[in-house]
């Protein structure tokens, strides 16, 4: 079992926990991800790692309340409360060297991946430019951490209810075209971000990395359904990834299949509501 040491609430249905698991605390990298089950008759839920502090053996992780698994985590799990299963960490860590000048995107949740990894490469002597953006001012977290480990900052909303009013690609555009020399990119977020971030680089062929940790489902590779055509040949993103070169992968294809489980998922959240409304936990 695994002890939920910190829990707290970043936005509306988003939260950040911090578990207790000394054996993923001690090794876990940028990029990688850990895979927990609430219970005997949970789902697989992939997750990835923000943060892991070898002292106190915690492991911080961000969740939005989108479905029935990650829902039920906010409503029935709490400080002092254990989760059954927490395996990692999973999947290949991020390549940090010092490139020079990078970009690092976070849109939404993909902020809290990208934290990691903007840390990481300030650490080894990158400058490191920030661009994070959500649809709203209630809906944007970790500003201070990003701000903390950026030497720039731009800070986006769809609304202009906080920083500049418009998309974390407007920024991008606009330092490419100006000349600036920029290494690399990293760009994650909603899987429609990625794709037009990609289209913004590619003329200008700087490596862009993406992160598909939102297509994973059990994490292992077994089910498939995180499958995505990189290159023109099927990877699977728990397994390969969950980083790519942002420039092959197939986008359509890749949001195609984020809705295959669209009703199955809608009809599980249903009938928790429903349970949850009677006073059934589980």
């Amino acid at each position: 079992m695994y002890k939920i040491l910190k829990k707290r609430t970043l936005g509306p249905s988003i939260r950040e926990y911090v578990v207790e698991a000394p054996d993923v605390a001690q090794v876990g990298k940028a990029g990688e991800f850990i895979v927990l089950r609430l219970h005997e008759r949970g789902e697989r839920i992939p997750l990835t790692i923000v943060e892991c502090d070898p002292e106190t053996g915690g492991v911080t992780l961000v969740v939005q309340e989108v479905g029935k698994s990650t829902r039920e985590m906010g409503d029935h799990f709490h400080e002092g409360d254990s989760i059954l299963d927490f395996a990692g960490p999973l999947g290949t860590a991020s390549e940090i060297e010092n490139y020079g000048t990078v970009i690092c995107i976070g849109g939404g949740l993909g902020i809290a991946p990208l934290y990691p990894i903007a840390r990481d490469l300030k650490k080894v002597g990158n400058e490191v430019i920030g661009i994070i953006g959500a649809r709203n001012k209630e809906l944007m977290f970790y500003e201070d951490r990003m701000d903390a480990v950026c030497d720039e900052l731009i800070v986006m909303s769809d609304d202009g209810s906080h920083g500049t009013k418009g998309f974390v690609s407007d920024p991008l555009k606009e330092i490419l075209e100006s000349g600036r020399a920029i290494a690399r990119v990293w760009a994650i977020g909603p899987a429609i971000m990625m794709k037009v971030c990609v289209e913004v680089t590619r003329p200008f062929e700087v490596p862009t990395t993406v992160s598909l940790n939102s297509i994973m489902i059990d994490g292992t590779g077994m089910c498939g359904g995180c499958r995505v055509e990189v290159d023109g040949v099927a990877k699977f993103a728990c397994v390969d990834g969950p980083e790519f070169d942002g420039h092959q992968v197939d986008f359509d294809l890749l949001m195609s299949r984020q809705g295959y489980y669209h009703e199955e998922e809608t009809c599980s959240m249903d009938k928790y509501v429903a349970k949850h409304a009677e006073g059934v936990e589980r």
